[in-house]
């Protein structure tokens, strides 16, 4: 039986780790969690595995370099979220259509879609969006910088005019609201 866990059971675990890694968007902070039959645990962030290999078991990283992993000595493969991650928005939170200020007590609308194209209905209306630190960074082609993050329960835009980055201190600052608010 034991055999038949070692050749069967662990790759196919590991394939599940594999596959759950690959959906998990990169911005996600989980990590994957071998537990040992010894009772020790070892942590991967899943942000930083490229793939886990089965023939020798090993877990590949983005920078390349390998941590061998001895299957007989496995006793479960756990998944595990930050604190952080929990408190920190994905990507697919910010997709949809933001209700936002200009700064001059106007109020504009900014949509981001699924695959990091941004519109606006103020000035310039085509841009390009990132998630960088839980916060949606948008680039707009006419020069100006916007950021949606999160604070506290609710959301803020902030605008960086031409010729300033996402470092400067803002232009203004105002409210943003999701018009289109999705389950996370």
């Amino acid at each position: 039986m034991r055999s038949f866990f070692t050749v069967v059971a662990i790759p196919v675990i590991l394939s599940l780790a594999v596959a759950n890694a690959m959906a998990t968007p990169v911005d996600d902070r989980g990590s994957v969690v071998i537990v040992f039959k010894d009772g020790h645990r070892q942590a991967f962030a899943m942000a930083e595995i490229t793939r886990i290999d089965f023939k020798a078991p090993s877990v590949v990283f983005r920078d390349g370099h390998q941590e061998k992993i001895n299957s007989a000595d496995i006793a479960r493969i756990e998944f595990e979220t930050s604190a952080l991650s929990a408190m920190t928005p994905s990507r697919g939170h910010f997709i949809g259509k933001w209700e936002v200020g200009d700064g001059n007590g106007s109020k504009f609308f900014v949509t981001l879609e699924s695959d990091g194209e941004a519109r606006k209905t103020l000035g310039t209306s085509h841009g390009t969006w990132t998630l960088v630190d839980g916060e949606a960074r948008i680039s707009w082609d006419d020069g100006w910088h916007d950021a949606i993050r999160k604070v506290g329960a609710k959301y803020e835009k902030v605008a960086h005019e031409p010729g300033k980055g996402f470092d400067d201190p803002p232009s203004n600052v105002t409210e943003a609201h999701n018009t289109q608010p999705k389950p996370i």
